[in-house]
């Protein structure tokens, strides 16, 4: 089955402020959260039409890691704590966006990894550990990782221009299998880097500095 990798912004801080904030939301996070929860509960009731059972409510996992734990000792709970924080991410972040689909994209971009590195790119501009980082390790509790999915990995801002430079300067040594695919890459974080840039330098409001992904399906 395919996986669908989607990404979109956002400020790092912004969505850490959610995790143990209960009681000290601003009004404007008051608002954030009350879309969050829609969100869950719209995630909880297609769950429910599928006939899957977490053992542990969307919302309720949300309402867990906004109290600041995710102590549900449920069996697959911890896919419903990444479906929870997906939601807090996508509530402060840009719109979101198709990164790719991939039959299996651990095995793809462990691959494109090899290419890249046995071509001389540097490690920390490689993609695998970056779309399966799991969230932010600043955190402040521990929450379990869910096997099956979904997934969420970041990437840094500031990477992404470094990362599309030195993957179109290999381009054309590239084994011809990879070529298609690292094209759109390519594209894809020139693109963010163009937006990030302009935004950091015209909108004083501006913050954002990671790209979050989601792997799903």
């Amino acid at each position: 089955m395919s996986r669908i990798i989607s990404y979109s912004t956002a400020d790092k801080a912004h969505v850490l402020a959610f995790l143990g904030a209960a009681g000290n939301l601003t009004s404007d996070q008051g608002r954030r959260l009350g879309a969050m929860r829609e969100l869950a509960q719209r995630s909880q009731l297609a769950l429910e039409r599928q006939d899957i059972d977490r053992g542990l409510p969307i919302p309720e996992a949300l309402d867990h890691l906004v109290a600041g734990h995710a102590s549900s000792d449920a069996e697959y709970a911890a896919g419903a704590y990444y479906r929870a924080l997906q939601h807090i991410i996508d509530c402060n972040a840009s719109d979101p966006a198709d990164f790719g689909v991939y039959s299996k994209p651990s095995t793809f971009f462990g691959l494109l990894d090899d290419e890249l590195r046995r071509l001389g790119v540097s490690a920390d501009l490689l993609l695998h550990d970056h779309l399966f980082s799991g969230p932010p390790r600043e955190i402040p509790f521990y929450i379990p990782y869910p096997f099956d999915g979904p997934h969420i990995g970041m990437l840094p801002l500031a990477k992404a221009k470094p990362a599309a430079d030195a993957y179109r300067a290999v381009l054309d040594r590239m084994d011809e299998s990879f070529r298609y695919d690292t094209q759109q890459i390519i594209e894809k974080l020139e693109f963010e880097h163009s937006e990030w840039e302009y935004a950091t330098k015209n909108i004083d409001w501006y913050t954002q500095d990671t790209m979050f992904f989601s792997i799903t399906g």
